[in-house]
C-alpha cells in the first residue's frame, strides 16, 4: 500500500481551529500542497488540483479519511466540520450593534447596514404607488358622477357664485374683443385723418386761389386726428384695465376654483371608499383597512374645507375689486366717447386728466429710464 501511486489514494488534510494545515503529518507532501494552493482559499473549497505530483501525471486530490490504503474517492462537497462551524460562530459573535442601528464588525468581514436606512428608489416607488392609487380613485369617482351612479358633495351657494363668475368672464371677454376692434378701427381712422390733413395743408400752399379752403379743411382734420388720439388713449387704458381684470384677477380666482374642485373629487372618492368598507364585514383583515381609510378621508376632508374657504374669500374680494375697477373704467369710457363725438376737446382732455392718463406725443421718442426715474 505504501508503494501505490499518490493519485490513487485520498489523504486527509487535517485543519486546526485557526484554519491552517497541520504540519505533523506528511510534512513534505503538505509543503508542496501549500505552495500550489491559491491565496485566500476558503473553507468551503474541497478540491485541490495537483500538477506534476508524481512527475508524469496530473490528478485531483480530494479531502477524505487517511487510511494508508486505496479507498474510493469521496464526494467533492463535504459538510463543514465542527471546528469550522465553531470558528464561524466565533466570527459571528464579533459583530457589535451600536445604538445608531448600524452593525460593524470589529475584526473582519463586510459592513452590514441596518434596515432603518431608507432607500431613495423605494421612496420614489412608494410615491408613484400613492399617486397611481389616488388617480385611479379620482378617475373612478368622475366616471361614476358622469354616469349618474356616484354621489357628489355640492355647496349650492358656492356653486352658484362660481357659475356666475364664469358667465361674467365670457361676457367681459366679449366686451374686451369689441373694444380692441374699436381701438384698431379708430387708429386707422386717426391715421387717415392725419394724412388727409397733411394733404390739405400741402395744397393750401400750392393753390393760391383755394388757399383758405384747403387751410380750413387741413386744420379740421388735424384737430379731429388730435382728438382721436386722445380718445384712443382713453380706450386703450380701458382695454388694459379690463384685460387685467379678466385675464389675471378673474383667472387667478378660477385657478383656485379648479383646485377646490379637485379637492372635492378626492374628498368624494375617499368618502365613497370609506362608505363601502363600512358596509362590508368587520374582521381582523378589514379593521386595519377601515382605520386607514378613515384617516385618509379625514385628511382629504380638511383639504376640501380649506379650499372651499379659500374660494369663498377670493370670490368676495374679487366682487369688490370688480365693482371698483369697472365703475371707474365705464365712467371713463362714457365721458371720453361723449366728449369726442360732441366735439368738446376741453372736456375730452379733462377726462383723461381725471383718470391720470398720459398720452404719447406723436413723433416723440419714449423717455429713457433715467428720465422716468
Amino acid at each position: 500500500m505504501a508503494q501505490e501511486s499518490p493519485k490513487n489514494s485520498a489523504a486527509e488534510i487535517p485543519v486546526t481551529s485557526n484554519g491552517e494545515v497541520d504540519d505533523s503529518h506528511e510534512h513534505g507532501f503538505n509543503r508542496d500542497l501549500k505552495r500550489s494552493l491559491p491565496a485566500g482559499l476558503g473553507l468551503s473549497e474541497t478540491q485541490i488540483t495537483s500538477h506534476g505530483f508524481d512527475g508524469t501525471k496530473e490528478g485531483v486530490t480530494e479531502a477524505g479519511a487517511f487510511q494508508g490504503s486505496p479507498a474510493p474517492p469521496l464526494p467533492s462537497v463535504l459538510s463543514p466540520s465542527r471546528v469550522a462551524a465553531s470558528q464561524l460562530a466565533q466570527q459571528g459573535s464579533d459583530l457589535i450593534v451600536p445604538a445608531g442601528g448600524q452593525r460593524t464588525q470589529t475584526k473582519s468581514g463586510p459592513v452590514i447596514l441596518a434596515d432603518e436606512i431608507k432607500n431613495p428608489a423605494m421612496e420614489k416607488l412608494e410615491l408613484v404607488r400613492k399617486w397611481s392609487l389616488n388617480t385611479y380613485k379620482c378617475t373612478r369617482q368622475i366616471i361614476s358622477e358622469k354616469l349618474g351612479r356616484g354621489s357628489r358633495t355640492v355647496d349650492l351657494e358656492l356653486e352658484a357664485q362660481i357659475d356666475i363668475l364664469r358667465d361674467n368672464k365670457k361676457k367681459y371677454e366679449n366686451i374686451l374683443r369689441l373694444a380692441q376692434t374699436l381701438s384698431t378701427q379708430l387708429f386707422q381712422m386717426v391715421h387717415t385723418q392725419r394724412q388727409l390733413g397733411d394733404a390739405f395743408a400741402d395744397l393750401s400752399l400750392k393753390s393760391l386761389e383755394l388757399h383758405e379752403e384747403f387751410g380750413y379743411n387741413a386744420d379740421t382734420q388735424k384737430l379731429l386726428a388730435k382728438n382721436g388720439e386722445t380718445l384712443l388713449g382713453a380706450i386703450n387704458f380701458f382695454i388694459a384695465s379690463v384685460n387685467t381684470l379678466v385675464n389675471k384677477t378673474i383667472e387667478d380666482t378660477l385657478m383656485t376654483v379648479k383646485q377646490y374642485e379637485s379637492a372635492r373629487i378626492e374628498y368624494d372618492a375617499y368618502r365613497t371608499d370609506l362608505e363601502e368598507l363600512n358596509l362590508g364585514p368587520r374582521d381582523a383583515n378589514t379593521l386595519p383597512k377601515i382605520e386607514q381609510s378613515q384617516h385618509l378621508f379625514q385628511a382629504h376632508k380638511e383639504k376640501y374645507d380649506k379650499m372651499r374657504n379659500d374660494v369663498s374669500i377670493k370670490l368676495k374680494f374679487l366682487e369688490e375689486n370688480k365693482v371698483k375697477v369697472l365703475h371707474n373704467q365705464l365712467v371713463l369710457f362714457h365721458n371720453a366717447i361723449a366728449a369726442y363725438f360732441a366735439g368738446n376737446q376741453k372736456q375730452l382732455e379733462q377726462t383723461l386728466k381725471q383718470f391720470h392718463i398720459k398720452l404719447k406725443t406723436p413723433g416723440v421718442d419714449a423717455p429713457s429710464w433715467l428720465e422716468e426715474q
